[in-house]
Parts: C-alpha cells; structure tokens; sequence
C-alpha cells in the first residue's frame, strides 16, 4: 500500500528500506515558489534509528498496516518491558533502549494502546495525563512560604516532578507525561 507524503501524520507506520519506521514529528511547508513538501522526523521502533525525511507533498511512500491492540505492562528487567496481550494473554519482551524514557512513565498493570506489525510492538502510546502516587517528597523549610514555591518529589514510577511545597509522600499527582510537568493534586 502506498500513501501520499501529504496525508502522513504523527503516528503513522511507513516502510522505508525494508524497515518499519513511526512518524514522529511532520512538518508541512508550502513555499512561495515550488511545490509543497512535507519533512518528517522517523523513528524505528526496531533498531531506535533516527531518520529525517524530506518528500514532496504529492510523492507517494510505502505504509503498512498496523494493529491496534492493548497490552498490560506487567515488569521490566532492565532491558525489556514485559507487555501481556490482554486478548491472547502472550508476554511480549520491547527492547526498554527503543522507548527511553518510558520506564519512568509507565505504570505496572496499567494498560496500553500499542501499535503492532508482524506480531512486534512498534509503538507505545502513553496518555498526555497520568495519575501518579507520590512515593518521596521532601519536607517543605518552614516559612517558606514565598509565592510559588516548588520542591522536587519521585513517583512510584522513579519520575521527578517539581510540585507545590504542599504536596507530601503517599498523595497522588497528575502529571503531563509529554512535558513531564505537574498539573494538579488528585483527591479520590
């Protein structure tokens, strides 16, 4: 199957040299002069190569179809993530070195949206928000009450997040996974 550089997006699956590869990043650019060309920032999940690709808006490239499916997170053993296919219940290892960072973002028994082609996770997709328990905080400094006084906490997951000085061990927190930034105190 063939899809015109125009209609790709964040996320879509393409095969350039035999490879899978994720879009991660798609700018469109339409110059005064010239045609219409789209740059796009490549990931593959397989090997964590890195591609920039430049292709006119009304060329055609390779995509390939792509399952949606949920997985559980079950472990990681410090080299792959342990994913359960919640419908066959087979255990899936992800080389952890494809999807650097997601250790401290991924919760254990929380399910996933992933991505899969031939039976191998291609992408992870994580929610912009999460809800996280906070498992260290450090004591706030008495009278430190300036405006907007912020102290650094770590999640059960091992993210540090910078918080209010309020916010204390065993509270929950919702985070911004993509900025890693904290947007509020949970209350059950």
């Amino acid at each position: 199957m063939s899809i015109k550089a125009g209609q790709i997006d964040k996320g879509t699956a393409l095969l350039i040299k035999d490879q899978p590869f994720i879009c991660v990043e798609r700018e469109f650019v339409n110059p005064g002069k010239g045609s219409a060309f789209v740059r796009l920032k490549l990931k593959s999940p397989t090997t964590g190569q890195v591609l920039s690709e430049t292709i006119k808006s009304q060329d055609s490239v390779e995509d390939i179809n792509v399952e949606i499916l949920d997985y559980q997170y079950t472990y990681n053993d410090g080299e792959y993530f342990h994913m359960m296919n919640n419908d066959t219940y087979e255990d899936v290892a992800v080389p952890m070195a494809n999807f650097e960072g997601y250790e401290l973002l991924m919760k254990d028994g929380e399910t996933y949206r992933c991505t899969t082609w031939n039976d191998e996770i291609l992408d992870i997709q994580i929610p912009s928000k999460v809800v996280y328990t906070v498992a260290e905080a450090e004591e706030a400094i008495k009278g430190d009450t300036v405006q907007g006084a912020t102290k650094f906490v770590t999640t059960e997951t091992g993210l540090r997040v910078r918080v209010p000085i309020f916010i204390k061990q065993g509270e929950k927190i919702r985070v911004n996974t993509e900025t890693k930034e904290y947007l509020e105190r949970v209350n059950d």
